[in-house]
């Protein structure tokens, strides 16, 4: 049973994807406390994707970012529109507490302020307990389940793709050696990002023993997979900037295995099952390793990491500490 009583739920959560997918259990979770009342998850553009033909959820409301304030002031419009009587604002930052205190809901939940940026708690009503910084985010996601009294579930994310979908990632996958493990070479910040030649050199050592490399990411990373392609001695297949999140899903539901650093892709890999390898230096993986996957979790070494820095000005020391051997021993270990 729950202790708050909502007909009307309205989740916030704009960006990032990595952020977004870690908070899917939570949507599955509120469907389960309130099986009857209207979600809805306010989001911007990139993002949006994971959220399409979920089962929990009844609409989406799309703030579409790059036109600017005017979107930002019909977003708002929308958002005041849907008069939610419970708003959960799960992003802890000024615009997120913005669209919750606009939203007018009676009851608005948001992260304590020990937790939060920008002045965001002074937005809510209601503030969960303060949580230890390096603390799982999906667990504080889940904390607001918590909060409300929700009955415990198991973890789901509730990712489908429709059966045009998966026709296309079969035509996309269509030729390549079986097994495959797929490589997420894109990070959004230059401090996360690994090396092109080791990249190359996991490539090799996996076709050596039979199994297939795809590299995926977005068209900002396309540069680092042509130059991984170049590098690397055996064929990989390079999907970067060719595919959509909805692509990505089932990309990983058909590999054996996923290796890349911190980064979305490597979450949407996590809840689609797929066992991972991930690559840490300038972030936590004790706040973002994903889920189910510590044992993959390679941690570089350097006195300054974790430095949460977007630009390593000491040639990311950390991610030099990452050698190919242990990656690869990582992958062979998971492919059993």
């Amino acid at each position: 049973m729950t202790t708050r009583p909502a007909q009307r739920i309205l989740i916030v959560l704009l960006g990032a994807i990595g952020d977004v997918t870690l908070a899917l259990p939570l949507l599955t979770r509120l469907r389960h406390g309130y099986p009857r009342a209207r979600i809805v998850w306010a989001v911007e553009p990139a993002a949006a994707p994971l959220l399409q033909h979920h089962p929990a959820l009844d609409a989406v409301l799309l703030f579409d970012r790059p036109r600017g304030a005017a979107a930002f002031v019909d977003f708002l419009r929308r958002v005041r529109a849907e008069r939610p009587d419970l708003t959960l604002d799960l992003q802890r930052h000024l615009k997120s507490g913005i669209v919750s205190w606009v939203s007018g809901a009676g009851v608005r939940v948001g992260f304590h302020r020990r937790n939060g940026r920008e002045g965001n708690w002074l937005f809510n009503t209601h503030t969960l307990p303060p949580l230890p910084r390096f603390s799982p985010k999906l667990r504080q996601f889940l904390g607001f389940a918590e909060w409300l009294g929700l009955d415990d579930v198991p973890i789901a994310f509730g990712l489908r793709l429709t059966e045009a979908e998966e026709r296309r990632v079969d035509d996309l996958l269509g030729g390549l050696p079986t097994p495959f493990v797929v490589g997420f070479v894109g990070a959004s910040w230059e401090s996360k990002r690994w090396f092109i030649d080791r990249t190359a050199a996991v490539a090799d050592a996996l076709a050596a023993r039979g199994v297939g490399v795809v590299l995926v990411g977005g068209k900002p990373d396309a540069a680092f997979a042509v130059a991984v392609t170049e590098r690397a001695h055996a064929p990989v297949r390079d999907l970067t900037g060719k595919i959509t999140l909805r692509d990505l899903i089932g990309i990983f539901r058909r590999s054996r295995a996923a290796f890349g650093p911190d980064t979305g892709p490597m979450h949407i890999a996590a809840a689609a099952g797929t066992r991972v390898v991930s690559l840490w230096g300038a972030t936590s993986p004790a706040r973002s390793a994903p889920w189910r996957n510590e044992e993959g979790v390679i941690a570089g070494r350097a006195p300054c990491s974790p430095c949460y820095v977007r630009r390593c000005p000491i040639g990311r020391l950390c991610m030099e500490s990452i050698g190919v051997e242990a990656v690869v021993a990582k992958l062979v270990a998971t492919l059993g």
